[in-house]
């Protein structure tokens, strides 16, 4: 079996800015100041136990945001909710994917990141590089302009969104997603504190400067060696890069999570490597419980979805 213990102390390599919490408090407050307004448009999907819409919302920067709305049949107060994020590129998925929730009482909201596989908008401008993804996107323009600034408010506009709805428990909201969707879950959870519980399997967005060091070019990260080799092959920005990227670190907004926290993981993972996923597990305070599969990677983990279906049904 491979050691993983190695990495229970592991704090990350990150540098917290001394005013992170300060500015994303700032940045809520600028997304707590736009209207609570969305657009709720049905899907016709048959179905004997849920109903299908598309639900729409203007984030901050004016882009418009897609999240697909799936509630039980029969609604009746208060229903738990849960919110789902996808992984990186990718989109929310099927309708069809979350029928079992919805069977199950929940009220799921799904999330399109934005300008990825989805239908949500992104109006990042930047005069910089846009090539090999969205880690980098906006980054030469600093903090404010990040890509991954807006799609944080956006998971907990989402969050907002669901709290607000008459049928749902405010107090009972979870969430979920794998890689990109285990970072924005994290990252919603330190942005919300009152969410219940989150899932997550091998988070991305965790330890740049450790996922840098390991030798990038072949793991998700690819993208901030890429920028190195073709906008700043000297590093003569490399500080100033990696400190703008520390304000979109998730291993920083560990300490602010208040929900339970499972998470599971595998060893083998050359994508999203272990080492990094440690930097943010370690600094939750909250209650938590790491599930470790040796011989896996990056990919489909077995029996975890059955074994810990009971973490979604306390009562």
């Amino acid at each position: 079996m491979m050691e993983w213990n190695k990495w229970e102390n592991y704090r990350g390599s990150g540098q917290k800015p001394t005013d992170f919490d300060e500015w994303w408090d700032n940045n809520l407050k600028q997304m707590n100041d736009l209207p609570l307004e969305y657009e709720i448009i049905p899907e016709a999907i048959p179905s004997h136990v849920a109903n299908f819409y598309h639900l729409y919302f203007n984030g901050v920067g004016g882009a418009r945001v897609h999240c697909q709305l799936i509630t039980p049949k029969i609604l009746k107060k208060k229903h738990k909710g849960m919110l789902l994020f996808h992984g990186y590129h990718t989109n929310s998925g099927d309708f069809q994917d979350k029928i079992g929730w919805a069977a199950e009482g929940f009220v799921v909201l799904a999330l399109d990141a934005r300008g990825q596989g989805g239908l949500s908008q992104n109006h990042t401008q930047t005069d910089g590089g846009t090539m090999r993804g969205l880690i980098i996107r906006g980054i030469e323009e600093g903090r404010d302009n990040l890509y991954f600034r807006n799609v944080f408010l956006d998971t907990a506009h989402a969050a907002r969104i669901l709290q607000s709805f008459d049928y749902v428990d405010k107090e009972k909201i979870y969430a979920q997603g794998a890689s990109q969707g285990g970072g924005l879950t994290l990252a919603c959870a330190g942005l919300v504190p009152n969410l219940h519980r989150v899932f997550v399997s091998y988070p991305f967005l965790t330890d740049y400067r450790k996922a840098y060091q390991l030798g990038a070019q072949t793991s998700a990260y690819e993208e901030i060696p890429y920028w190195f080799q073709f906008r700043d092959p000297l590093h003569d920005r490399e500080e100033e890069i990696f400190h703008t990227l520390e304000y979109i670190d998730i291993q920083h907004f560990a300490p602010r999570i208040k929900a339970s926290v499972v998470w599971a993981i595998g060893l083998q993972d050359a994508v999203c490597p272990p080492v990094t996923q440690f930097a943010t597990y370690n600094n939750i305070n909250a209650k938590k419980e790491i599930i470790v599969l040796p011989e896996y990677g990056h990919e489909y983990l077995p029996r975890i979805n059955d074994v810990y279906r009971n973490f979604f049904f306390d009562e």
